[in-house]
């Protein structure tokens, strides 16, 4: 779908120059991953992978951070889209009768898993008259502290280079240097003439040791036209029936360009930083593999027909966690690293929301539901046909284990508060829940388990839960044991199994969640009880998501559909979900693209699915 939009160069009036988090579009090669605005910028990109400094960065700091423009010269409208069934974006100028079209893609190829092109393509095709356009190549390595050294080979070849950080650049209109670090040129395009802009990263050594080879168009098109045939290639193995078939084959495309094709692993998304609160101090690192998103994924991924992405996940995640649960963590690299030290960048911040944090020390804290996630994996994908080998089942058995030992201490739960750690119902929920699953494992595929220990776990965890975590008055599961606060973490209770959706129980505590923390027409913040952080959180989309699985489990099928609609309609044109939506200003919050909010819809979509008339 194209909308229209004005070519401007800076935000909403008020806000200085940083666009809405909406203005973005998504592209991204399973290893990196960078942002266009609509004025065809790219504000974010890092490379060689998503975790790596920023090669392009503004988006965190307008005036240092760096970035590349492909636009016209003069003002024009806009509008733009996917390439249907591709990460390729398509954004068209047009005005005073003139009207060009730029695309936008990391290549691929067959065999990138293990050699990725590494290389931004952008390509200005003419469509009617003639458009006079520029191009701005103006890096700055490491989040913005390295200028590159600017060196030309001839033949229009250009090196910035600095730190561990390379790029080839090449265009077939005359790029000359704007001052000592950028690259500009400025050119015309015609209806039906093309004008394509290389950028690729290569090591400085590389570069040192084996001088790059000089692109061709043709060479540069034959890529842009393989690109488009493999995202078509993926996304054709992908189908749901129904209105919302076409957004949640979106989204999973979505998921998609943010794996990485070398390890398996999804990261919750390409970017760092970017506020939950405008100006505030809720800014964090997501470009990290959850553990928890790994069941989500299956759900999701699996059900739309994606099951090597599901699988290569579960496997990402035994590899990382090295086959046992001593050594699990709640996220990982995307190459499963476990040191992912937190500190703070002096950049300005999106929109002046400071402090920037590279790193996540979220990565040490104790999470119990995470041993829920992994057997309830495990469960699911059993119930698709694959059992446990030897070794992962030694693996599934120290999960278990570890949930029969942990479940009576408090931890800091599935939104991974700073504060104090509480006894959550949402993670005593999952520890019996490792258990049971791990019980029906034991028993369906014939292996040998302490079931006795596990049967008594089983029935002192849910007599816990069912006293301390349920408020007889009220009749509803609350957020922490002694609480009385919502939280909607405890949408998620019936997935696992530990009541049926359309238990009283259940249904009085999907009413009393959205009461207490609907911003909106289904919009749901996760909770309101203070976490020792300032400002206030907008509306969380994945648990607006959570809350139509579980209407549809109630049969209340009007009610998830009004709630999906509503929540659907805080995508972005191009179908893209961030993390929160502030519900008074119609702005996005927190990091973007967000994995957890686009497995979230997609699992909606899948129940919504042959429920009736949209």
């Amino acid at each position: 779908m194209a909308t229209q939009g004005s070519h401007s160069r800076e935000g909403r009036p008020g806000e200085g120059p940083y666009p809405p988090i909406a203005d973005y579009a998504l592209i991204a090669d399973c290893h990196s991953a960078a942002l266009v605005s609509r004025t065809g910028s790219i504000d974010w990109c890092c490379m060689p992978r998503f975790d790596s400094g920023s090669v392009f960065g503004r988006l965190l700091d307008w005036d240092r951070a760096g970035y590349c423009a492909v636009r016209p010269v003069e003002d024009v409208d806009s509008a733009r889209e996917y390439i249907d069934g591709t990460m390729v974006l398509a954004t068209t100028f047009e005005g005073g009768g003139d009207e060009a079209r730029l695309l936008d893609c990391f290549t691929m190829r067959r065999g990138g898993a293990r050699q990725p092109y590494r290389q931004i393509l952008r390509i200005v095709e003419g469509v009617r008259g003639r458009m006079d356009m520029e191009i701005d190549v103006c890096p700055r390595f490491d989040y913005g502290e390295v200028r590159p050294w600017v060196r030309h080979h001839g033949m229009g070849l250009w090196t910035m280079i600095g730190g561990a950080d390379g790029l080839v650049v090449w265009a077939d209109v005359e790029l000359q240097p704007s001052d000592e670090h950028n690259l500009r040129a400025s050119f015309s395009v015609r209806a039906g003439a093309r004008v394509r802009l290389s950028i690729q990263f290569v090591r400085p050594e590389e570069i040192d040791q084996d001088p790059p080879d000089l692109p061709t168009g043709p060479e540069l098109d034959r890529r842009y036209d393989d690109t488009v045939k493999w995202w078509r290639r993926w996304s054709s193995k992908g189908h749901l029936d129904g209105p919302d078939g076409p957004a949640a084959i979106r989204s999973a495309i979505v998921l998609k360009a943010m794996s990485n094709a070398a390890t398996g692993a999804f990261l919750a998304a390409p970017t760092t930083s970017l506020p939950e609160v405008i100006g505030g101090s809720r800014n964090w690192d997501y470009r990290y593999a959850w553990i928890r998103d790994s069941s989500f994924s299956v759900r999701s991924l699996a059900e739309l027909g994606y099951q090597a992405e599901a699988e290569g996940f579960r496997r990402f995640v035994e590899r990382s966690a090295a086959g046992s649960a001593e050594e699990l963590q709640i996220m990982y690299g995307v190459g499963g690293e476990r040191r992912l030290v937190e500190i703070e960048l002096p950049l300005d911040g999106y929109r002046r929301s400071r402090p920037v944090r590279v790193g996540n020390r979220a990565s040490r804290q104790v999470q119990l539901d995470v041993l829920g996630e992994l057997l309830q994996l495990a469960w699911v994908w059993h119930q698709r046909g694959f059992s446990p080998d030897d070794d992962y089942w030694r693996f599934l058995v120290t999960l278990v284990n570890a949930a029969v030992e942990r479940w009576p201490k408090p931890d800091r739960g599935i939104w991974e508060v700073r504060g104090t750690p509480k006894h959550f119902v949402h993670s005593k929920v999952l520890c019996w829940a490792a258990v049971e699953r791990g019980l029906q494992l034991a028993k369906e595929c014939e292996r040998r388990a302490p079931v006795r220990a596990w049967q008594r776990a089983r029935k002192q965890i849910r007599a816990a839960i069912e006293s301390k975590g349920y408020d007889q008055k009220r009749g509803v599961f609350v957020r922490a044991f002694g609480s009385r606060d919502m939280d909607a973490s405890l949408l998620l209770i019936p997935v696992v199994g530990f009541v049926e959706y359309r238990d009283e129980r259940m249904v009085r505590t999907v009413d009393a969640i959205r009461d207490e923390l609907d911003e909106g027409g289904g919009l749901l913040v996760r909770y309101r009880s203070k976490d020792g952080l300032p400002g206030k959180e907008g509306g969380f989309l994945a648990c607006s998501f959570w809350l139509v699985e579980c209407l549809v489990g109630q049969g209340r099928y009007q009610e998830a559909r009004d709630v999906f609609d509503h929540a659907s309609a805080a995508a972005n044109d191009l179908g893209l979900f961030s993390e929160e939506y502030e519900v008074g200003r119609g702005e996005m919050l927190g990091n973007f693209p967000q994995a957890l909010t686009h497995l979230s819809h997609a699992a909606a979509a899948v129940a919504l699915a042959g429920t009736g008339p949209g």
